[in-house]
């Protein structure tokens, strides 16, 4: 796990400054404090902070190939490196380390652009090839590692695992793209490609994109995508064991390396799958580390010791105060980005624990996804039944008028909370669960945005995100469909990149067993009565992990990782909120209608609505510009 970044001239061969590279690769130190190295020659220079993880004493980067005309900085794991340098080394190629960055350098001299089809594991790299005058740059299937871009006005081509590496060269301009922000108004975070920066880029996950000097830059070529067919013809004892089998393969896998290794445990399903079977794999006592709350309802933490006991690990356990909000200013420099998922703050938390003990930890992100967890996916099934009893133009006319005229209700019982329910049925599939999902839905975003934001936006609608990834599903089953939507949206813009910021702010490599690609492609192949069937998600994972896990930890309703954010607003946070929401420096934007801002404000404080997810969502976007725009524009 490491922060590459670098410079390229696309242009001419202009001398690159090794200060500015330097400052480029020095504001991504915390992703790897143990060593750092820049590579420079007319027209490119790059960059590489190392978090030693394997081969600690040859793995060095920049690295590469025998006559350093190829040279490769790359962060993440390439987890069957050790079957593919035999293969590279009978085709000629001469190794001069054991780390699975030297494979990238002669698997791109071997088979070129398609050499990415061959790794497995999660990447971000660029690679230059001097003979070739090319930048080759990568990013792993799923977007567990992240990398950002922009092409500069004079033509340097500037990139980084982080946007921070990015603006710390200087010449960016900090003009923020008001597609990004409608985007993470609507998600909590800027999905992919964009950033919230007009200049920058994210490459997408599965994607590469080749620079030639001289050359326009092209469009990023996508190289792998999940197909849901849905037609695998297996029985479910057959496919308990070929679970059984591919989770001990995926994690066998993940349990490589040279330095102090451990797990996540939460207390959920998917973690404590992933630690049951590491101690099947392993000889020695697994390290488990877990986050406990001072407040019950948001405490998991006697479950995450059922497992813990039953596998004897060594098992470590923080608990945090129920008001540690002290981290909102930190998270907002950390993600470069507005980005407005709470529970960041105690993945933060648990990394901060984790890296006491270990450098690298298995977590069970991804799990949700793809066994179909998440109590939204059976919500969404359910209105898809209704769905389709009524054509989509009576549903339209019939329910959006009864969610127009039907109250939001957030203090009723669930099953009289109605006005979603109604809003999602006059729309189509997709349209449906993007409303669901949404943190401030359309009618709420229409009356935040000023006339003038409105108006910049040019008609432009966050849900075509969603729409663009429809089309390319190639399903219609309905929780495929929504489960693909999610492998390309929220799995990415949200967990991702929650667990990489908050992992590489305390030099902490986090492993995701559950996003091995391969165990993706065959779970797609499985019907939707494998992930969900009657009202119980993760359908088949359960009935794999029943032999090995408490029926209380496999079969107990779902937290999740979340903190007390309305009781917060209401009490110790409220004048924060007064100050941040309604204070100048939103005001001074131009984008926001204060009148709905002090609604809000007013209606959260009062307990006429729980507004805290809307409420959590604005305040970090203040964060973010003061903390990113202001402060780096007076940098």
């Amino acid at each position: 796990m490491c922060g590459i970044t670098g410079i390229f001239d696309t242009r001419d061969k202009r001398e690159i400054d090794r200060a500015v590279l330097h400052r480029m690769n020095e504001s991504q130190f915390h992703r790897g404090p143990d060593e750092g190295g820049l590579h420079l020659e007319p027209g490119v220079g790059l960059g590489h902070r190392r978090l030693s993880i394997i081969d600690l004493s040859t793995g060095q980067q920049p690295l590469y190939n025998e006559d350093q005309s190829v040279c490769v900085v790359f962060n993440g794991e390439i987890y069957n490196y050790q079957e593919l340098i035999p293969e590279l080394q009978a085709l000629g190629h001469v190794f001069h380390t054991r780390s699975d960055t030297e494979v990238i350098v002669h698997a791109w001299e071997a088979w070129g652009e398609n050499c990415v089809d061959r790794f497995r594991g999660m990447f971000a790299f660029a690679l230059w090839d001097r003979n070739r005058e090319s930048l080759f740059l990568a990013r792993d299937r799923l977007g567990v590692k992240p990398l950002y871009y922009a092409l500069l006005d004079d033509g340097h081509f500037l990139f980084g695992s982080e946007l921070k590496s990015i603006l710390a060269h200087g010449a960016l301009k900090r003009e923020i793209d008001p597609c990004a922000v409608e985007e993470y108004f609507a998600l909590g975070y800027v999905a992919e490609p964009r950033t919230i920066f007009k200049q920058a880029r994210k490459l997408p996950p599965a994607h590469t994109l080749l620079l030639r000097r001289g050359e326009p830059i092209g469009q990023p070529r996508e190289y792998w995508d999940v197909r849901f067919t849905l037609n695998n013809p297996i029985s479910e004892a057959d496919a308990q064991a070929e679970l059984t089998h591919r989770l001990e393969e995926s994690i066998r896998l993940r349990m490589i390396s040279e330095v102090p290794l451990g797990a996540f445990l939460s207390g959920g399903v998917d973690s404590s799958a992933v630690v049951a079977i590491m101690a099947g794999l392993s000889a020695a006592a697994v390290n488990t580390c877990s986050i406990g709350f001072s407040d019950p309802a948001y405490n998991e933490s006697a479950f995450a010791k059922m497992v813990a006991d039953r596998y004897r690990t060594n098992h470590y356990l923080d608990m945090v105060e129920s008001d540690d909000f002290d981290l909102i200013d930190t998270l907002a420099r950390l993600y470069d980005e507005p980005y407005a998922d709470s529970s960041a703050i105690p993945t933060y938390r648990v990394c901060q624990l984790a890296r006491k003990h270990v450098t690298v930890a298995l977590s069970g992100d991804g799990g949700d996804e793809s066994f179909g967890g998440y109590r939204r996916y059976r919500l969404h099934l359910m209105e898809e039944k209704m769905r389709s009893a009524l054509p989509l133009g009576l549903r339209r006319s019939l329910f959006g008028t009864l969610g127009k005229l039907y109250p939001k209700a957030d203090w009723a019982p669930r099953m009289l909370r109605a006005k979603t329910t109604f809003e999602g049925m006059a729309r189509t599939s997709v349209e449906g669960y993007f409303h669901s999902i949404s943190i401030l839905r359309a009618p709420m975003r229409k009356r935040l945005f000023s006339d003038g934001f409105r108006q910049s936006l040019g008609g432009y609608d966050a849900s075509e995100v969603f729409r663009q990834y429809a089309e390319k599903a190639g399903t219609d089953d309905p929780l495929a469909l929504i489960q693909y939507l999610d492998l390309k949206t929220y799995l990415v813009g949200d967990i991702n990149t929650k667990v990489d910021r908050a992992s590489m702010a305390h030099s902490l490599e986090v492993r995701e067993p559950l996003m091995d690609h391969e165990l993706v492609e065959w779970l797609a192949t499985l019907g939707s009565s494998y992930k969900i069937r009657g009202q119980e998600g993760k359908y088949l994972l359960k009935k794999t992990m029943e032999p090995h896990l408490p029926s209380d930890v496999l079969y107990r309703p779902k937290m999740g990782f979340s903190v007390p954010l309305a009781r917060w607003f209401r009490g110790p946070l409220k004048a924060r909120v007064q100050e941040s929401i309604l204070g100048s420096r939103l005001a001074d934007t131009g984008w926001f209608n204060r009148s709905y801002l002090e609604e809000l404000v007013r209606d959260h404080n009062n307990g006429i609505r729980d507004y805290s997810a809307s409420i959590w969502t604005i305040l970090m976007f203040e964060a973010f510009l003061r903390n990113v725009v202001e402060a780096g524009e007076a940098a």
